[in-house]
């Protein structure tokens, strides 16, 4: 039978469809419902299975057109219904709005206590005000992020916010798809937190909304995504966000004006008031919105004391954790940028030189094998300062960031790679001279040259453009040194790192589900790379992921991936490998006691690891 000439062409198109259905957008502003949970009903993504389904069709209907063509009309009607139906992660929606239900519920006589301690500082301040300027401001970036401009909102986004907004606009242009977003509603809004330093109020502002959203392609227009849009089912969420004021600040409509001397203000690139040089981002005339959690993660301050940071402060009084966290999250995306673009320059001002020069020597090797690093869906849970030390004439900080994506090693030319999503526990250390002091006047406007202010810009030059100051060293400012496995930070203390100061890595406060799920991942893969999985083997992670109530489906995934999960394993008998072990003892004892089947698998771990006599210590009586 001749094949009619239009199924060939139906090829491409299902091609097409198979690439929207796989896709996964970000969905809401900052991708933060993207970051992995660990709440997950579902073994993770399904886009390849989908894929493989459909090429099979596509045969079908160009080989047997009379099986062919019924199979792709039923398998089409399926997935129309399922896609109206709205319920392929509607469970995890479930259990995300449950879980930031309870961590976001607070006692009115607590907001009344933060409000008064607000008025305390700034006389001017009231909250129904702020929360009507925060529900303006939640709806102008939703567009904002919609439209794919964010410069109407820049003027109240830190720099390590826009950066990271602007990123992952651009991890999804790359993707070949936008969001697609309407009918955005604020259904409430209600102050969940306070923190007050010399240096900064932080207010944690619980905002409860709802939207259409879809995935698009990146090609359509604002208008043909917005109709995508409104053919869905309203989703209810629930967010955290933090603005930061530098106290003393007064509270003031500064709409459409410089927050400083009340100017007319246009907004820029710049972020810089024409009339009286006022960097309107920097929190010291003006709320500025520092961090997006989803309600699902928002964990309150423990206010713990952070290792070296009070030996610091008292030779760098402006020294604070906002500003260096901020600046950690800046260096951060810069790092994912210059991984996803190929382009090590876009680190050039913002990590010492041997660290840029060692991340232009790998992507050239993957350029040269035709691969690249891809990140979907990349999302932050939380940056915390753990750190900070001196030694041989610098001042290094440690700061932890919890993050998640779909990443991987990937052909060039695959736009949108098959690849599971998994968290990951990383460590970045910044550097600056030990003779450098914080500048006072930036504040959270951290993506800026500490001696002329300019914005920095992503040539590979690694001096400001503007005043000629050096940045890549770290004379200044602080930048990036190294970035470590969580691992290596947990087993190398800082003291062996740094002779100079005895600072020790602090315990893990809460082996929470996202550090349980990437341990039994890790656990899975290296058990995977060692050659065949026994039944016995496979077990012993069943029920672990059981007990420690960690996704099996997603242990499978780690199971099936083997090494290709992560960039690299850990190396028998290292100091990572030491780490390693110690966390999973950790999270065994969690509740206060090793089952059967746990000291089973730490055995087991063990053995992968070269750490069998090690084990034998960290499981005698303390």
């Amino acid at each position: 039978m001749k094949t009619p000439g239009w199924i060939p062409r139906l090829a491409p198109v299902v091609a097409g469809v198979v690439a929207l259905w796989g896709a996964s957008a970000l969905a809401r502003v900052g991708g933060g419902e993207s970051y992995d949970s660990g709440r997950s009903d579902s073994g993770g993504d399904d886009s390849g299975l989908i894929a493989l389904v459909l090429e099979l069709l596509i045969r079908l209907v160009i080989q047997y057109p009379a099986v062919g063509i019924p199979l792709l009309l039923i398998a089409i009607g399926v997935y129309v219904y399922v896609k109206r139906r709205d319920g392929s992660d509607s469970t995890r929606k479930a259990l995300d709005e449950a879980e930031a239900g309870k961590r976001t519920t607070v006692a009115a006589r607590d907001v009344d206590r933060w409000v008064g301690a607000l008025k305390a500082r700034d006389s001017a301040f009231d909250l129904i005000a702020f929360l009507d300027r925060a529900r303006r401001s939640f709806i102008d970036l939703q567009e904002a992020w919609f439209v794919r401009n964010l410069d109407p909102v820049r003027r109240f986004l830190s720099d390590a916010t826009f950066t990271r907004l602007a990123i992952q606009l651009k991890l999804l242009d790359a993707q070949g798809i936008r969001d697609a977003i309407a009918d955005v509603q604020v259904l409430d809004l209600q102050i969940i937190g306070l923190e007050q330093s010399p240096f900064f109020d932080t207010v944690h502002l619980r905002i409860k909304a709802q939207l259409r959203d879809d995935v698009a392609a990146a090609t359509d227009t604002d208008e043909e995504a917005r109709s995508l849009a409104k053919r869905k089912s309203l989703e209810p969420f629930t967010e955290v966000w933090s603005f930061v004021r530098k106290p003393g600040a007064s509270s003031k409509d500064t709409q459409g004006a410089c927050p400083n001397c009340g100017a007319v203000f246009a907004g820029g690139a710049s972020n810089q008031c024409d009339f009286c040089k006022a960097i309107v981002n920097s929190g010291h005339y003006d709320w500025v919105l520092a961090e997006i959690t989803q309600g699902s993660e928002y964990v309150r301050s423990a206010g713990e004391a952070i290792d070296g940071f009070a030996q610091l402060q008292a030779r760098d009084p402006e020294l604070n954790a906002e500003v260096l966290e901020d600046r950690a999250s800046l260096c951060f995306w810069k790092w994912v940028d210059a991984q996803s673009s190929n382009e090590s320059t876009k680190l050039a001002k913002l990590a010492v030189p041997a660290f840029t020069a060692e991340l232009r020597t790998q992507l050239e090797t993957l350029a040269g094998q035709h691969k690249r690093m891809a990140f979907i869906e990349c999302a932050v849970g939380a940056v915390n300062l753990l750190a900070v030390s001196q030694a041989e004439g610098v001042d290094l900080a440690y700061l932890e960031l919890r993050w998640s994506a779909r990443s991987g090693l990937v052909p060039q030319a695959d736009r949108r790679p098959t690849l599971p999503s998994r968290p990951q526990r990383s460590v970045f250390v910044l550097q600056r001279s030990a003779t450098a002091l914080t500048p006072p006047k930036y504040g959270l406007s951290t993506a800026r040259c500490p001696n002329c202010g300019a914005p920095l810009t992503d040539n590979a030059s690694v001096s400001c453009e503007f005043c000629g100051t050096l940045l890549a060293t770290g004379e200044r400012d602080w930048v990036l040194r190294d970035v470590l496995t969580w691992e290596a930070w947990a087993a190398v203390s800082v003291a062996r790192a740094n002779p100079v100061s005895a600072v020790s890595p602090r315990p893990l406060a809460q082996v929470d589900a996202e550090e349980r799920q990437r341990l039994l991942y890790v656990m899975a893969s290296i058990a995977a790379a060692d050659g065949t999985i026994d039944a016995r083997e496979k077990k012993l992670l069943k029920q672990c992921a059981d007990r420690w109530s960690v996704p099996f489906a997603n242990v499978e995934l780690a199971l099936t991936a083997g090494p290709a999960l992560f960039d690299r394993l850990i190396a028998r008998g290292s100091v990572e490998a030491e780490g390693f072990l110690e966390e999973l003892v950790k999270m065994a004892l969690v509740d206060g006691r090793i089952d059967a089947s746990e000291r089973q698998l730490l055995a087991k771990a063990a053995l992968h690891l070269g750490m069998t006599a090690k084990l034998k210590e960290l499981l005698l009586p303390r």
